[in-house]
């Protein structure tokens, strides 16, 4: 943070380090937690919507934060609210049902108490293994119990090992095959190993870094990325100006990249159209019947905290360009501020054609260049790597793009047995199939908070006098004016999508105006409903969900799912089935990808991508970028 910004100046600025410093310092002065206290996350508690469209520079506001943590020897999981302006807690309960997210002293522990019981030494040993210092565990959240194997309360964590030849070695080419171990964090110990038997450890190496490779090319040229002028943006702390947007951003601890306040200049004022933009949580379900992988269903956002997993980001390898940075503090598990540099990335890519038409009377040709305007932040979660680009165009588009890359998920195996659930990547390596599924909570604003929603579906008319070629269809236009009657899949073949539109704010053709969630072609999660995968993701079998603005409801697979049996999150929330009409709507979209591994996923993956689009429908009168001026290289 810059320090002009050292303090906050607006309702939504992030943390400052004071801040966190001083409200651990509260928490602890209440003797509500030990001095063994682990904290998981400091969460913010956003103003009311009317606070942040009231504001005014230098008006006072107030600031409130939530203390989420594990505390093993007095309080357990619990969720801590307090005020910063008076100094004091305002509440302090023990999380139920679920509990806090896995932190950072979560994870070193259950390495640690791995590594020193004699079960899993002695089960190493039957494999060959004897130096310790080069075993990788890594620890896995424990969701998928039956209740019963879990008292409640308990803070449990999976652990399965790798094997590195050397301390840069890539770990996960040498998988330890049926060994598991289940730590108990709060009597710290393994409190189950199971040993399904011994599988040689995969000897192929499988290092990508540069001296690894071997011969590169030598036939790329360099690419450079100037803008003399600089970029357009104008930044005033988190907030943005770009090309007639107007939004601010921050880094959540859970959600990672978020948009606030979002609109877009047309005539001299700025139109809302989204009030707060962020991923809600997200399942990676594995299809998978092996007692190392027929369990995993991580939630990698809410039960690892992803968004304090951001990377540093650097330029020309991450970002290329006139690039601005946005460092982000988060709360360490110690109760100390920690701040990750270059958290967040924002720059300007050239996108080709915005628009053109060569007149073939008059021979008079008009295009102009498209550019984006990208914000980014990518997050190390295990062996996966998640990025999260929001992307601004000059019609008034916006695209979310996920870039998921990383190392796959792996088992050992004898020989090559490869079938339809899981494929051979490498020699004596297979890997199983599985899903990557995000949920985004879409707090709409168009022109204002009565919004009702509308699925369209192109459908064909049958052949009759009014259709005698066969030719004709229409654009079908349905209400959805229920929770319920809005959870809904993706259909491409009727190209479906959905209009959030304001009834109240008309264009000049008396249309309402509105914006459509293009979604991609996209799966849903393929778990069976009975399957405990299903019942704590809820939120995956549908593509769509619609509820009314409720602040307390962010949390698509409920708010605290580590060790949560669920169901939980939207399938709770929808069960009054509300009225969505003419009211301030949320729109849940869950998107994602199917992922069947192949070889050319090993050793580390390149870039898959998913994710959608918001255009504009009748919110403008007519193309909005028509005012875009030619580029000077195509303007003689």
């Amino acid at each position: 943070m810059s320090p002009e910004h050292a303090v906050p100046n607006h309702p939504l600025d992030p943390f400052t380090p004071q801040e966190l410093t001083g409200a651990v310092e509260i928490l602890r002065a209440t003797g509500q937690v030990s001095e063994a206290v682990r904290f998981s996350a400091a969460l913010p508690v956003e103003p009311l919507k009317q606070v942040v469209r009231d504001f005014q520079a230098g008006d006072a506001f107030v600031r409130e934060i939530r203390l989420v943590g594990y505390d093993p020897k007095k309080a357990g999981s619990f969720d801590a609210h307090l005020s910063m302006d008076r100094k004091e807690l305002l509440s302090f309960k023990r999380i139920e049902g679920g509990q806090a997210p896995i932190g950072m002293m979560d994870f070193i522990r259950v390495i640690q108490i791995v590594k020193e019981d004699p079960g899993w030494q002695a089960a190493m040993r039957k494999r060959g293994v004897e130096d310790f210092s080069l075993v990788q565990v890594d620890p896995w959240p424990a969701g998928g119990f039956p209740p019963e194997e879990i008292p409640e309360g308990t803070r449990m964590m999976r652990a399965i090992s790798f094997v590195r030849n050397f301390k840069a070695d890539n770990g996960y080419a040498h998988p330890v095959e049926g060994l598991m171990a289940f730590v108990d964090l709060d009597k710290e110990c393994v409190a189950r190993l199971d040993d399904y038997g011994v599988v040689p450890i995969p000897e192929e190496s499988g290092n990508y870094d540069t001296a690894s490779v071997g011969k590169l090319r030598e036939d790329l040229r360099p690419i450079e990325i100037t803008q003399p002028e600089g970029p357009s943006f104008e930044v005033d702390g988190h907030a943005i100006r770009w090309q007639k947007w107007n939004f601010r951003i921050s880094l959540h601890p859970i959600q990672g990249l978020v948009l606030h306040d979002l609109g877009y200049e047309d005539g001299g004022r700025v139109r809302k159209i989204l009030h707060r933009a962020a991923l809600s949580d997200m399942v990676v379900p594995y299809s998978e019947t092996s007692p190392m992988h027929g369990w995993k269903h991580v939630f990698d956002a809410s039960e690892i905290c992803m968004g304090s997993l951001a990377n540093s980001l650097k330029l020309g390898c991450d970002c290329i360009g006139e690039i601005h940075y946005f460092d982000a503090t988060m709360l360490g598990f110690n109760g100390e501020p920690v701040t990750l540099e270059n958290a967040i990335c924002m720059h300007e890519e050239d996108y080709g054609i915005l628009w053109k038409h060569t007149d073939l009377h008059s021979r008079e040709v008009e295009v102009r260049r498209s550019r984006r305007l990208v914000v980014s932040s990518i997050h190390t979660v295990g062996n996966y790597e998640y990025g999260f680009f929001w992307y601004f165009y000059l019609d008034g588009m916006i695209q979310m793009e996920v870039k998921l890359t990383g190392i796959v998920g792996v088992s050992a195996v004898e020989e090559a047995q490869a079938s339809e659930t899981s494929s051979m990547i490498a020699p004596h390596l297979s890997s199983p199939n599985h899903q990557h599924l995000f949920c985004f909570r879409l707090d709409f604003a168009v022109d204002g908070d009565e919004n009702s929603i509308y699925e369209v579906n192109s459908l064909a008319d049958p052949i009759g006098p009014e259709n005698p070629n066969g030719t004709i269809f229409r654009a079908v236009a349905t209400p959805l004016k229920t929770e319920q009657k809005a959870m809904r899949n993706v259909n491409s073949a009727s190209s479906r999508y959905w209009k959030v539109v304001n009834p109240g704010s008309r264009n000049p053709l008396d249309q309402p105006v509105a914006y459509k969630l293009l979604p991609q072609a996209t799966p849903t999660m393929f778990a069976r409903d009975e399957s405990v995968h299903a019942r704590r993701a809820g939120f995956a079998k549908h593509n769509l969900w619609v509820t009314p603005y409720e602040p307390t409801e962010m949390a698509a697979a409920g708010e605290f799912t580590n060790l949560n049996p669920g169901p939980d999150g939207l399938p709770v929330y929808v069960e009054n089935d509300r009225p969505i009409e003419n009211t301030d709507l949320v729109v849940w979209h869950t998107f994602g990808l199917t992922h069947v591994p192949r070889p050319e996923d090993w050793p580390v993956m390149p870039v898959e991508y998913c994710g959608f689009s918001l255009m504009p429908v009748g919110f403008f009168e007519r193309n909005p970028a028509l005012d875009v001026p030619p580029s000077k290289t195509c303007s003689s």
